[in-house]
């Protein structure tokens, strides 16, 4: 017998934005959209990295399999913060998608670069942040993880 289980149900969510409304709306647009994993924040990339690596007196979480990251953050932004976890074995296979304000073409091609699932600006974001977490939805149910 078939189960109709939501994919996203068993996907730990990371969060790395220092913007305390972006973030509510982050969690809002889940909210909306009935998808109530939980979701890890980092406000920025310093502090991701010694979560996702369980350092500093850090709880380590479980895997998350998908990070939604901004670029433009104080101490380690978010490319620098991709290019770490793509360096290292241990989280170089997570899923990231880029959500940010940064329209610049360096910082676009700098994402895709570094195999980034997507590049959403904040800007379309904006209301339509449930169309955006219906989008990551759906793209879990098409998707087969290592």
């Amino acid at each position: 017998m078939e189960t109709n289980i939501n994919p996203l149900s068993a996907l730990s969510l990371f969060l790395v934005e220092d913007d305390d409304g972006d973030a509510k709306a982050v969690v809002r647009a889940f909210t909306r959209a009935k998808i109530a994993n939980p979701i890890i924040r980092a406000i920025d990339g310093v502090e991701a990295l010694e979560i996702l690596r369980g350092q500093n007196g850090r709880d380590k979480p479980s895997k998350p399999h998908l990070l939604l990251i901004d670029i433009n953050m104080p101490r380690m932004n978010g490319i620098e913060l991709i290019k770490n976890i793509r360096q290292d074995p241990n989280l170089k296979r997570l899923v990231v998608f880029v959500l940010t304000t940064s329209k610049r073409d360096e910082d676009r091609v700098a994402a895709y670069d570094l195999n980034v699932a997507g590049y959403i600006l904040k800007q379309r974001a904006g209301e339509d942040f449930v169309q955006l977490v219906q989008m990551m939805d759906y793209y879990w149910r098409i998707v087969e993880m290592p």
